[in-house]
């Protein structure tokens, strides 16, 4: 049996769409736990500064969205889905990318025995593998973007992948992220700058 929706309801709808926001998810850690490799500074610039901006955009973009909804407003609408994909998909990819990362202490750098590590070496031969083929296609990318190991549910298999910009993964490709490398300059431009100028002193 169809159910029609009355137009009262969808105004209700639209109405607690603006008013949801979304916060910059807490680490699990500190900014300087994860130094050498990455360094306090740019822990705090990429989280605080940008994840931040995604989240802040992604909220204004959802009020409009519902004042568009509440209007009815269809050109407004698809206007709005550009700005959504790009921020919604920087709060997405930011989210999944810190949740992945965690200082030795606390487990990094390392892989449990389990089914995810049988999967890896029954598809790439052994993490090394893996890890090497990962690191050539994400170094591939051209301009910004991400570098993903993927589940793929059809297939019950692993992917290797990219996106670009901030397009986040299931939502553009169906696959169900389980890591995921930055491959914007913010993830990493300060270690490196001074690094080169370390080096070339």
């Amino acid at each position: 049996m169809i159910r029609t929706v009355s137009k009262a309801s969808i105004k209700v709808a639209s109405r607690q769409m603006s008013t949801t926001k979304f916060t910059l998810p807490d680490l699990k850690y500190d900014y300087a736990e994860l130094e050498p490799f990455i360094s306090a500074e740019i822990m705090q610039i990429h989280h605080s500064k940008h994840h931040q901006t995604y989240v802040t955009n992604l909220n204004t973009l959802n009020e409009q969205l519902g004042e568009a909804l509440h209007k009815n407003d269809v050109s407004k609408i698809i206007t709005l889905q550009q700005g959504i994909k790009f921020n919604g998909g920087g709060h997405l990819n930011h989210s999944i990318f810190f949740n992945n990362l965690a200082p030795a202490k606390k487990g990094g750098g390392e892989i449990e025995d389990g089914e995810l590590l049988n999967m890896i070496k029954a598809q790439y031969g052994s993490l090394d593998s893996m890890q090497a083929t990962l690191a050539a296609s994400t170094v591939a990318v051209q301009g910004s973007g991400w570098g993903w190991l993927g589940y793929d549910k059809t297939s019950k298999s692993l992917r290797i992948t990219t996106t670009a910009n901030q397009d986040p993964l299931e939502a553009t490709t169906g696959l169900v992220p389980l890591l995921g490398i930055d491959v914007w300059e913010h993830a990493y431009y300060l270690q490196v700058s001074s690094h080169s100028m370390v080096t070339h002193r």
